[in-house]
């Protein structure tokens, strides 16, 4: 890895300073069958439903995306940290043993669908726009899902937290 400008080491510790959602991005199709964790995920608008996840080209499952046009955002609860860790790459499992867990429904285009998931976004790749070492993928939304009640997961500073879920105000 090239070394880093004292530019890059700033903003890379200011961003973990953002708490972000913690997502399992999946695929399947053509380009194989492949999901990464991710936190790199935002909406655009709801005129159409259209989210954007950002993946580095730089991945091997960047092109596996690129190639199938179709992925589902799972919105990671509380309890599924240990799944993060797998897809994020922090253990040994493998990409084809972690889809054999009793986790995953297939959607409406056989995108693996996380079933416990806090919600689940699936869409196709309208759009991309390569930005500096990542692409910024456009997903316009097909189908929503939603748990309904449950804790989140979050990433903040560089590490993993639970975030009760609050009781609505009176």
């Amino acid at each position: 890895m090239a070394d880093l400008s004292q530019q890059q080491i700033d903003f890379r510790n200011a961003m973990a300073q953002l708490p972000a959602a913690v997502n399992i991005i999946t695929t399947n199709g053509p380009g194989g069958r492949c999901g990464i964790t991710a936190s790199a995920v935002c909406s655009v608008t709801d005129s159409p439903p259209t989210v954007l996840v950002c993946v580095n080209r730089g991945s091997a499952t960047h092109d596996v995306f690129r190639a199938n046009g179709r992925l589902c955002i799972n919105v990671l609860c509380g309890e599924q940290e240990e799944l993060a860790r797998h897809f994020a790459g922090m253990t040994k499992v493998s990409m084809e043993e972690r889809f054999t867990w009793d986790l995953w429904d297939g959607g409406e285009t056989g995108v693996p669908v996380l079933r416990d998931a806090l919600v689940q976004l699936e869409g196709r790749i309208s759009e991309c726009k390569e930005v500096g070492s990542h692409s910024v993928m456009f997903v316009e939304l097909s189908k929503v899902g939603m748990r309904g009640e449950g804790d989140s997961l979050v990433y903040f500073n560089r590490l993993f937290h639970r975030l009760e879920h609050a009781a609505a105000a009176c």
